[in-house]
């Protein structure tokens, strides 16, 4: 059983890589032992985007009258929520099959070992085969961080997974975590009708994003009813009454927030136990794999991708590395990614999209800066849409007119992010972007405004 890469996992980053290295002509096997497609296809980024959506039409029915549209007796069924997200991930998993079946890629099933000598373990249902392969890729995923002081029993104290499967919608919940994982669970249950408590430890929402997308998250999210809690830490939950009570330490002293569960979004830890590295001799640190820029170990055929590495742990980063990785193995010369120039999204409503620095950072870094903000409110599509809360924030470099970072919060804006990276990938100027005509009415005209905005050269503000 010799391969020349076995890649162990198979989430957005193990089995893009396997297809790309299928078309490079390598004989490819991927090792898994759940579902195809990992975390993301399965319990993260797509079931929950499905969950959102649903919570989405449901908002639109009961807004409808400001649309002139008379709906009568509106209900959600939250189990056939849960049920048609489940039935999305279930098709997506069956896709991803599909198309390592077609790049004629072998599917191990089992949990698969690093062993010296470039061989790997794969275990399953009691029995152990060894496969060996010239290269090896370490796709292995992450997992919902626990802290010692909220630990998960899969209950009343819960992670992103069980989040996605609940039998029956809480009448309340506290959530403990803002970024990306946090918001959208939070946006989706106060939106279905639970009582949502956000709680963060630092000083703002989302506190990756530009400070000014964080203050408008704020607002609106109070809008829909969730409690928002900044600079605040959970002490303890004690669930041993019939609701959970959530000890919470603020800036202002000591307060217990009760809620029938509660959800840890504290972020996430890599999948390293129990997978060989120790007795292979893999350096880590802090919990991650070390590699170099085309993802290699300091063993000798061994290279690492995802969210096991360092970098952001997102799926279309995990894909982009694997696919340069693969192709580095395959003796081509690709550019090494670009870390600055990840757009970032988060798809509670109204949207996140982000990419580059931050107003603060970029000042940081000693920049001088030119800043454009176009609202929303004044957009005509966001109008006739009905969804003119937000707005496009561009920072560029006063000396050359590039384009530092671009901050977005609005609907739709996770799916208008792309330009901009791309402009920034293209090295674009100011000037350029300003004079490139964007359609009307579209939400991405406000990307061409802000830019003129930085300049003096807003029309439409």
């Amino acid at each position: 059983m010799n391969y020349d890469l076995i890649v162990i996992g198979s989430g957005p980053g193990g089995y893009v890589a396997a297809i790309r290295a299928s078309q490079l002509g390598l004989k490819t096997a991927i090792v898994e032992r759940e579902n195809l497609g990992g975390i993301c296809l399965n319990w993260g980024c797509i079931p929950t985007k499905a969950l959102l959506k649903s919570a989405q039409v449901f908002e639109y029915l009961n807004h409808a009258a400001e649309y002139g549209i008379k709906v009568n007796g509106v209900e959600a069924d939250f189990g056939a929520v849960i049920k048609r997200s489940r039935d999305v991930a279930d098709g997506m998993s069956k896709g991803v099959q599909f198309l390592l079946k077609k790049n004629k890629i072998d599917v191990i099933v089992g949990t698969g070992k690093l062993k010296a000598g470039k061989k790997v373990e794969v275990t399953a249902d009691g029995k152990s085969t060894v496969y060996e392969a010239e290269n090896i890729i370490l796709a292995l995923g992450a997992r919902s961080r626990q802290l010692p002081n909220l630990p998960q029993d899969g209950k009343k104290v819960i992670g992103y997974r069980e989040a996605m499967s609940l039998s029956k919608m809480p009448k309340s919940m506290v959530v403990v975590g803002s970024g990306a994982i946090g918001s959208e669970f939070a946006y989706f249950y106060a939106t279905m009708g639970t009582k949502v408590t956000l709680i963060e430890f630092l000083p703002s929402l989302v506190p990756v994003e530009d400070d000014e997308v964080s203050k408008q998250l704020e607002r609106s999210f109070k809008k829909i009813g969730i409690s928002v809690i900044c600079n605040a830490s959970v002490e303890s939950v004690d669930t041993k009454g019939s609701v959970c009570k959530v000890s919470v330490k603020t800036a202002k002293g000591n307060e217990t927030v009760e809620c029938d569960v509660v959800l840890s979004a504290v972020g996430i830890q890599a999948n390293l136990e129990g997978v060989g590295l120790e007795e292979v001799g893999i350096a880590t640190d802090k919990g991650k794999i070390l590699t170099n820029p085309f993802y290699k170990t300091n063993i000798e055929g061994v290279f690492a991708i995802g969210d096991c590495i360092g970098g952001q742990a997102l799926a279309h980063v995990s894909s982009a590395e694997g696919i340069i990785c693969v192709e580095k193995i395959a003796g081509h010369n690709p550019e090494p990614l670009d870390y600055n120039n990840i757009p970032g999204c988060t798809y509670c409503q109204p949207e996140i999209a982000s990419v580059g620095y931050t107003e603060k950072a970029a000042k940081e870094k000693g920049y001088e800066i030119k800043v454009g903000k176009f609202p929303f409110s004044a957009s005509g599509k966001a109008s006739a849409s009905g969804a003119k809360e937000g707005f496009v924030k561009l920072i560029f470099d006063a000396k050359y007119g590039e384009l530092l970072g671009a901050h977005m919060i609005g609907a739709n804006v996770t799916e208008m992010i792309a330009e901009i990276v791309a402009i920034r990938k293209l090295e674009t100027t100011s000037h350029e972007l300003i004079k490139t005509v964007h359609p009307h009415p579209t939400m991405s005209e406000a990307i061409m405004e802000a830019a003129a905005a930085a300049y003096g050269e807003v029309i439409h503000m």
